[in-house]
């Protein structure tokens, strides 16, 4: 079946209510929803029972990379910066080292089990090397896997913050492959000049993002949303314009606004919530569809060798590397290397070599997309196994809320109090945004006269406004008196 105008919208539709249907249920036998989306897109597919043909890697890879836009930033904004800071340094190496240490380690096997080239095999390394922010996220907080110690702060910064790093080498390999005459080392100035200005770039756009957002007066609450993913798209389209890492600029923004005061931010965290899942479905969907199931069978046996070693050998290397030098116990370090789930973004990074055309890039592809079915299909469905086998998951009734869980869910406090804006306090004709209220606290309403309001960031209180606030301790209502009154 060929996709057009008139029949695009009705298979679109019928494709995403199918994923969503299917994937309710699917963690009743404990098959991952983005497996379960992969498979649907290939049932779909040319070889499937459906027949849409879609053999189109360019407009596949343009998906790839406005979908994995929405799903970094939207993992980004739900990072809390008190809960990542303990585990920063630690979260850096495994994104950094630990990449680069899987992507060469791996290649050295594969350039020694096929007929691949030493720079061929690198990048095959470095196309996989990177853990899938959309696998990790989705499947933590579906699973609603509560671990000990920091441990789940540390992978999802490192699962939202490598693919950058596997993205430059894959980048960097590609042109090796492609120019042979070149040295290995030309790529270590593209590497510091991606990473460097990615940073510097990220951090700079949150600000403005922060600035514009709680500057900007646009009338209605919906806008601000629309608002945030303008800002996202510019932060990675301005940052790789210049010749930076735009993936690592839209995370590091978005972790940046995520702790900050921002006007409707309850507004932008739920329906970035509700894209991000989205655009895992459309990834899934579009990868499942550009796959020919026929073409991978040749290669499932040496597919199934390298996912073994990447598993078992060439992630725990990377994790353990990393590790070595902090305080950690090895049944932790042990969990973190069996989450080095593989999803969507090595397939997105493997139509990279399709497009340029060199010779083993379909053979690479399949080879890819094989390890990440069964990366997600074996490492996906056993998280909660080794958890509590290697007993680094809390018991049930110790999970905690966090304040971002608390923001999506609406979920309340356990006190209230109300509080009068007198005449001469402070906050008197400041928005709430600007008057600094702590973040474990929350106003609910607003009684002015005989009115009830919904308050936004962008509020403006009034003298005799009665502010209805949850907190949960005391001590949060004193600061928040201390902020009214100034």
């Amino acid at each position: 079946m060929d996709i057009t105008i008139e029949n695009i919208l009705l298979i679109g539709s019928l494709l995403l209510f199918v994923s969503i249907v299917v994937g309710k249920t699917s963690y009743k036998f404990g098959v991952p929803t983005l497996l379960l989306f992969l498979v649907i897109g290939m049932l779909a597919g040319s070889d499937g029972i459906v027949g849409i043909y879609f053999d189109d890697p360019k407009l596949a890879q343009f998906i790839g990379i406005v979908s994995l836009n929405f799903i970094l930033f939207s993992g980004g904004l739900d990072t809390s910066w008190k809960s990542v800071k303990p585990v920063l340094r630690e979260g850096l190496m495994l994104s950094t080292l630990g990449v680069l240490l899987t992507a060469t380690s791996l290649g050295v096997f594969v350039w020694m089990v096929t007929d691949f080239t030493i720079y061929e095999s690198l990048l095959l390394g470095s196309i996989v090397s990177s853990t899938d922010a959309a696998a990790v996220f989705s499947i933590l907080r579906s699973k609603n896997l509560s671990l000990r110690t920091n441990l789940r702060p540390t992978l999802e910064l490192e699962s939202g913050s490598n693919d950058p790093m596997a993205y430059v080498l894959t980048i960097a390999f590609l042109t090796l492959v492609v120019n042979q005459d070149q040295s290995a080392w030309s790529i270590i100035p593209l590497f510091l000049q991606q990473m460097v200005i990615g940073c510097i770039a990220g951090f700079g756009f949150g600000k403005l993002s922060k600035f514009t957002i709680n500057t900007i007066k646009l009338g209605f609450e919906g806008l601000y949303p629309v608002l945030a993913i303008a800002l996202m798209f510019i932060t990675f389209s301005a940052t790789d314009f210049i010749g930076g890492n735009g993936f690592l600029a839209i995370y590091i923004c978005a972790v940046y606004l995520g702790n900050q005061d921002l006007i409707h931010k309850s507004t932008i965290l739920k329906m970035f919530d509700g894209l991000a899942w989205l655009m895992q479905i459309v990834l899934f969907l579009t990868l499942g569809l550009l796959v020919f199931p026929s073409q991978i069978v040749p290669y499932i046996g040496i597919g199934l060798l390298i996912s073994l070693f990447l598993i078992v050998v060439a992630r725990p290397i990377g994790v353990f590397i990393s590790l070595m030098f902090f305080k950690m116990k090895l049944r932790r370090r042990a969990y973190i290397s069996w989450v080095g789930l593989r999803g969507a973004v090595p397939i997105v990074f493997a139509t990279y070599p399709l497009l340029a055309g060199i010779d083993k890039a379909n053979m690479m592809f399949s080879i890819v997309f094989f390890i990440s079915v069964t990366s997600v299909l074996i490492q996906g469905t056993t998280l909660s196994v080794f958890a509590n086998w290697l007993k680094v998951a809390l018991p049930e009734e110790t999970k905690k809320i966090t304040e971002v869980d608390r923001l999506i869910l609406d979920l309340p406090k356990s006190s209230f109090q109300e509080f009068v804006i007198s005449p001469h306090s402070y906050a008197a004709n400041k928005r709430i945004v600007d008057v600094k209220f702590p973040k474990s606290a929350f106003i609910v309403m607003i009684k002015r006269g005989k009115e009830y309001i919904r308050p936004g960031g962008s509020t403006e209180l009034l003298e005799n406004d009665v502010l209805m606030v949850i907190a949960d301790t005391q001590d949060d209502f004193i600061e928040v008196n201390s902020c009214i009154s100034g």
